[in-house]
């Protein structure tokens, strides 16, 4: 049986070899004097994971240390080109996912790959979209869980989720570690990586729902990262908050009776809250993520799912790499 990586970031080696030579990517480059520090955008930097520089043939000897067959690259939130203006957001974009698309097409049997796109000019995205999947081979896109503050139930992202859903795309939502609704309140104790991010995995989870989107694209693909934060704990709440506050809400079922119209990774760091989420959505929407290069396994992310004793043999089954060959046809 494959194992199948769904969450493994990429700051591709265009970056590298732009900033290693002391120049930038897109106004990224070294702190000064340090390089060890990523600067990735004025007021905004972080240290640099060993790993987060691996050629591609690095990558798959620690894929085969840890028992991980297949990735499905993904770019490194940090290094997103939101912020961008429009024609730089597109030349990013299409740098990053010409370079997965190599790694995908060299090693076949190792790589897949989701893409970047340019969300400031969506009409841009949705071009780019098309060109990865179509064109590149790409299986669907990242995204981040708000756009230069704007939230994905704006009517401006709707055209992206049809064109999404009419290619058979994948939308793999995950947030800022660094940048989200923790960091203005907070940044003490990783508490913006610890509850900031998993908090952006709930928001992005009810907006999908309460926004109605996926009423409007009934068989849109969508998987949310670290098993939707507590979307899944909240959901009652959520429901009820539905069922009470009725007027403006969009939708006409419960918010709990589309939870099963999405997928979720199966970081949630304990086997009770994957068990939760497993009983609640089923072991069929549940996939394998690594967060990879930033997470320590022990032993390894797949070998984390076969050591849980709650767990049946067929859900692990379906939730190391079963339910990703559906998904994402491979």
């Amino acid at each position: 049986m494959r194992t199948i990586d769904i969450h493994a970031h990429l700051a591709p080696q265009c970056l590298w070899q732009a900033i290693d030579g002391g120049g930038e990517w897109y106004g990224m480059h070294y702190q000064s004097g340090d390089r060890d520090t990523l600067v990735t955008r004025p007021g905004r930097a972080g240290r640099v994971s060993p790993k987060a520089k691996f050629t591609p043939e690095q990558r798959l000897t620690d894929m085969d240390q840890s028992g991980t067959d297949v990735q499905i690259v993904s770019i490194q939130a940090q290094v997103m080109g939101y912020h961008l203006p429009s024609d730089a957001g597109l030349s990013h974009a299409r740098e990053f996912n010409d370079e997965v698309a190599g790694m995908a097409r060299q090693w076949p049997e190792r790589f897949a790959g989701m893409a970047t796109l340019p969300m400031q000019d969506v009409d841009a995205a949705i071009a780019e979209l098309d060109r990865a999947v179509n064109t590149l081979g790409l299986k669907g896109a990242e995204l981040d869980t708000e756009v230069n503050g704007k939230n994905w139930d704006e009517p401006e992202f709707l055209p992206l989720f049809k064109a999404a859903e009419s290619m058979g795309a994948v939308l793999f939502y995950h947030p800022q570690p660094q940048h989200n609704m923790m960091v203005d309140r907070i940044e003490r104790y990783s508490l913006p990586n610890s509850i900031g991010v998993p908090m952006e995995d709930a928001l992005i989870t009810a907006t999908l729902i309460l926004g109605g989107i996926l009423d409007k694209c009934p068989d849109l693909k969508v998987c949310i990262a670290h098993g939707g934060g507590p979307a899944c704990v909240l959901m009652n709440r959520i429901d009820r908050g539905w069922a009470e506050r009725r007027q403006g809400q969009v939708i006409a079922n419960p918010p709990s009776t589309y939870q099963r119209k999405l997928y979720y990774d199966c970081i949630t760091m304990s086997e009770p809250a994957l068990r939760f989420l497993i009983d609640t959505v089923g072991a069929d929407r549940v996939v394998l993520g690594s967060d990879w290069p930033f997470v320590t396994w022990d032993p390894s992310p797949a070998g984390w799912i076969q050591s849980l004793q709650s767990l049946t043999d067929a859900e692990k089954e379906l939730i190391l790499g079963k339910n990703l060959e559906a998904l994402l046809g491979i």
